[in-house]
């Protein structure tokens, strides 16, 4: 049960109320062990619309994210018995929820920390105390961000090949394991050979907002990929352009 405190905390953060929501009843997993925290989210989310599942500790979540997979999971990094970050490896690795997009909450705010997060295959990094309309307005970016569409079922440049149809990329046959985030960021990449992206182009098209996150997960995520192109045998496919942002090479 909220105390008075809670209730009045929770009216003085409520956001309006979105239309739209309510069509796709988009269900969350709230992974989280502090009581007041999962009340405020809770209290929120529902209010929005969403439909707002909750498990208490680190090994309760990953069963309850495989065994029925959410639209969306926020994710605290320090849970009992299974840290978030472990939970965000395995939920990754596992082929029904890989794509799932996560969002993890935590009162470590330190850079480092953030992009251990999002080298692990996170989507987003909260830090705690966080503003109920900045989550809630990334949530709804993750939950929107666009799906590859194209006429055919291949993309491919040289020996790098995207199957959209599977959902895979290869290189010279040997398939690369990425996150659903590096997916979609190489396709954007591909589809314009030669073009120079910047930043915040690319946190548009490949995450599908532009101002709720840090430029620097761009860099993470290009850096991770740079790194799987590299173990596969190629390590310039993907081009810095100093002072604006990233391109893929031409031929």
């Amino acid at each position: 049960m909220m105390s008075p405190n809670d209730k009045a905390f929770n009216r003085n953060l409520e956001p309006e109320r979105e239309p739209g929501v309510t069509l796709a009843n988009p269900r969350i997993l709230v992974i989280e062990d502090e009581p007041s925290q999962i009340e405020l989210l809770r209290y929120n989310f529902t209010k929005q619309g969403y439909q707002v599942d909750v498990a208490s500790d680190g090994e309760e979540g990953l069963l309850a994210a495989k065994e029925d997979p959410p639209d969306l999971i926020l994710l605290d990094w320090m849970l009992p018995n299974l840290s978030g970050i472990e939970v965000c490896r395995q939920l990754r690795r596992a082929k029904n929820t890989r794509e799932v997009p996560i969002i993890m909450l935590t009162a470590r705010s330190e850079e480092r920390d953030k992009i251990r997060g999002l080298d692990i295959g996170a989507d987003d990094y909260v830090s705690k105390p966080y503003s109920i309309k900045e989550l809630i307005a990334r949530v709804k970016a993750a939950l929107r961000r666009p799906t590859t569409s194209f006429s055919e079922n291949k993309l491919a440049v040289g020996e790098l090949e995207i199957n959209f149809e599977k959902h895979k990329i290869t290189f010279e046959g040997e398939i690369l394991e990425v996150s659903p985030t590096e997916f979609r960021l190489l396709v954007t990449l591909m589809q314009s050979p030669g073009r120079v992206f910047s930043r915040e182009q690319l946190l548009d098209l490949a995450w599908g907002i532009s101002s709720a996150l840090d430029t620097r997960t761009v860099d993470v995520h290009i850096g991770r990929l740079r790194r799987i192109l590299a173990k596969a045998g190629n390590n310039n496919m993907i081009r810095t352009v100093r002072g604006f942002g990233y391109s893929f090479a031409e031929g």
